[in-house]
């Protein structure tokens, strides 16, 4: 079976290989609309493109799709829809052509529809090969058109697509707006977001509008959300040296995005969970995202690889470039600091993982951060000067077109000088991460070089070491050698430890703090009090984890506790509010009169009117107060139909971990009848793993 799908792969591949030697498709024009009820789009395609070449068969990529009203150059002709693609067999010529049709389909992924009245939202998440689940198109990354979409919609609603707004037209109750590209992109890079948006736009220095878009019920969160945006947009195109390519640059979060991002060319989509207040801002942000999405601008959507083996040209220059914006913010310190744990993890999944960086089945974190190290490693060898030319002539020679690792490490030779046949050997070809020479560069940082100093002192008795780690939490070195030196107190007596902890927790750095809120594991009475300010502290973390503490170590204070955090939201997901109902359920006689109202609002965020991230949340906390609750059963059921892989998975093993419980399987055995048809096929496969 597996030498059967690379075969498959292999003959697909050479396919559209051969396509794209003897067409060019060169623009594609739709009109689209939705039924909302049904949850289906239908559209008016028109394409040109050119046949240089003799082809018996065109294929265009159209997945599950009704196809109707085909002509080419304006006559009708026959063609084959094969539930996956449209093949084309006659009417076109060598030369342009027009090719014409209407197309309607009900996705069954890539394009989404979620939420509820003004949180109802429609989105595409089209990377790798899935537009043409939502829009007829190519799977092939080569393949590059020029898009305008026009969206027809209620007036009430904003709609996002790529390119340039040309104008909106009124239509009674309803708008068609009208977007188009100037230059030629992937289909996988096609877009749209339609939802209750408000908009801010930035003009960045070379003149470029950010246009940044955010739920109204969110505009509060709009400053600590898009902080740095024009920062890293101006910073990239000083560090790059290329213009930024397309006309226009907007940012949309939606709702149970799949990721924590997507790279369309001209609108990055991204997860409603990067929208934060100012406390939010200091345990999550969006800062890093996007980074990482703009440099896709250049690095993915102006030049695209041209196949998964040198996908890290896309993931590997996004994250690096994304390092190098926060380092022009937030300091040399920061970015060392980052390489650091990054090769960290890669040295430990390296000694399982033996793909390397350049073949098509790499895992993620190879791809994005072992990507990322090489690029680090070949400027450093180059030089930041060579290292800069050879990006700029690259980017310039491939200009909306598609590359590969040979055409990259040609301009680094022909910049530097420098033979890159060992580079490739050790970095993209070799599954090892070169932890010694990877090192050897972090090293050069004064900070890491301490951190090191700390991590050294691990072994050695408190009574050895106290003076040494009393400097380092009163000197003004990078937040982890402190961390390091909490966590290294762990498994001492307080009584040994008061005096480091005290001073600890005498820092205005909240990260700091935090680190004695996680590594405390029982607060002594007479550390109390001041253990109780980090219920104060700007981060939701820290509030969570000592609220949580403080409850559990201190029964007799629980009412006064409660009392003080009880108008507390946190997070999207809620994470103060969902702990704190939680606790004041378990809490005995503590407002007994309330407590039917706070398990109906417990019970409700475990609901399909929520986001997953706030629904799991909400469903872990029911499972400790009662794995027995039909209704907290039947809600996680519900999770097994979500659109968004991560919550099915948590709720399809979950469900399995209950099902050990014969009396818990007596439980879903008794709901299953009276479930939807949908919910009840999934868990009836459950019942009978």
């Amino acid at each position: 079976m597996k030498r059967l799908t690379i075969f498959f792969y292999f003959i697909f591949a050479v396919s559209q290989a051969q396509q794209s030697e003897k067409v060019d498709f060169i623009s594609l024009d739709a009109g689209l609309s939705f039924n909302t009820e049904t949850r289906k789009i239908k559209g008016d395609v028109r394409y040109t493109f050119q046949v240089i070449n003799p082809v018996d068969t065109i294929n265009i990529d159209a997945q599950r799709m009704d196809i109707t009203g085909v002509t080419i150059n304006k006559k009708a002709v026959k063609f084959k829809n094969t539930g996956k693609k449209l093949q084309l067999f006659q009417g076109y010529k060598k030369g342009l052509n027009t090719l014409e049709l209407h197309y309607e389909t009900q996705p069954r992924q890539t394009l989404y529809f979620v939420g509820l009245n003004d949180d109802f939202q429609i989105w595409t998440q089209g990377q790798g090969k899935y537009t043409s689940h939502w829009l007829p198109s190519f799977d092939d990354v080569n393949e590059k058109m020029i898009f305008s979409l026009s969206v027809t919609f209620d007036k009430a609603f904003e709609v996002l697509a790529n390119g340039v707004l040309k104008n909106k037209e009124n239509r009674g109750d309803l708008i068609t707006w009208h977007y188009a590209m100037e230059k030629p992109m992937s289909s996988y890079l096609a877009m749209l977001a339609i939802g209750k948006f408000e908009k801010k736009t930035v003009v960045t220095n070379s003149g470029t509008p950010l246009e940044m878009y955010i739920r109204k019920a969110d505009s509060l969160k709009f400053e600590p959300t898009y902080r740095y945006s024009k920062e890293i947009f101006d910073f990239f195109e000083r560090e790059i040296g290329v213009p930024y390519p397309w006309q226009v640059y907007r940012q949309v979060p939606v709702i149970d995005f799949l990721y924590a991002g997507m790279e369309n060319t001209t609108a990055t989509v991204f997860s409603q969970d990067s929208v934060v207040d100012v406390i939010g801002f200091n345990d999550r942000t969006y800062v890093n995202v996007n980074a990482h999405e703009l440099a896709h601008q250049w690095f993915g959507d102006m030049i695209t690889a041209q196949s998964g083996k040198h996908h890290w040209l896309q993931e590997g220059f996004a994250t690096y470039y994304a390092l190098l914006a926060e380092k022009q913010l937030f300091g040399d310190d920061y970015f060392n600091w980052e390489l650091y744990e990054s090769a960290e993890r890669l040295i430990r999944v390296s000694q399982t993982d033996k793909i390397p960086l350049l073949n098509e089945k790499a895992s993620s974190l190879t791809f994005y951060q072992k990507g990322a190290w090489a690029l680090h490693y070949l400027r450093v060898q180059v030089g930041e000067t060579a290292f800069r030319k050879a990006v700029q002539n690259y980017l310039r020679k491939y200009a909306f077109k598609n590359v590969n690792t040979d055409d990259f490490l040609a301009e680094i030779r022909a910049a530097s000088g420098y033979d890159t046949t060992d580079f490739k050997a050790l970095w993209l070809e070799n599954a090892v991460f070169p932890t010694e020479q990877a090192l050897a560069i972090v090293k050069q940082n004064p900070f890491i070089k301490k951190y090191l100093d700390v991590v050294g002192l691990q072994d050695k008795l408190l009574a050895d070491k106290k003076v040494q780690l009393e400097q380092v939490l009163k000197s003004e070195v990078f937040y982890p050698a402190k961390e390091e030196v909490i966590y290294q107190l762990e498994n001492t007596p307080f009584e040994q430890n008061e005096p480091l902890l005290k001073l600890a927790m005498q820092s205005t750095d909240l990260k700091v703090r935090q680190a004695v809120a996680k590594s405390l594991r029982t607060i002594p009475q007479s550390f109390k009090k001041q253990y109780e300010t980090l219920l104060d502290d700007s981060s939701y973390i820290t509030q969570e984890i000592a609220l949580k503490a403080l409850w559990a170590q201190f029964p007799d204070g629980r009412f006064p506790l409660l009392d003080k955090t009880k108008n507390r939201q946190g997070f999207n997901d809620k994470n103060l509010r969902i702990s704190w109902l939680t606790l004041a359920l378990a809490t005995p006689d503590y407002q007994n009169a309330e407590k039917l109202k706070w398990y109906e609002e417990l019970l409700d965020y475990a609901s399909p009117k929520y986001e997953s991230s706030t629904r799991q949340n909400a469903l872990v906390n029911l499972l400790y107060l009662n794995k027995s609750d039909l209704n907290t059963l039947r809600w996680l059921v519900n999770g097994t139909i979500h659109h968004k892989w991560q919550f099915v998975k948590f709720s399809k093993d979950t469900i399995r971990a209950l099902l050990k419980n014969e009396k818990l399987r007596q439980y879903f055995q008794e709901i299953l009848p009276g479930l939807p048809e949908n919910e009840k096929i999934q868990l009836d496969k459950l019942l009978k793993e």
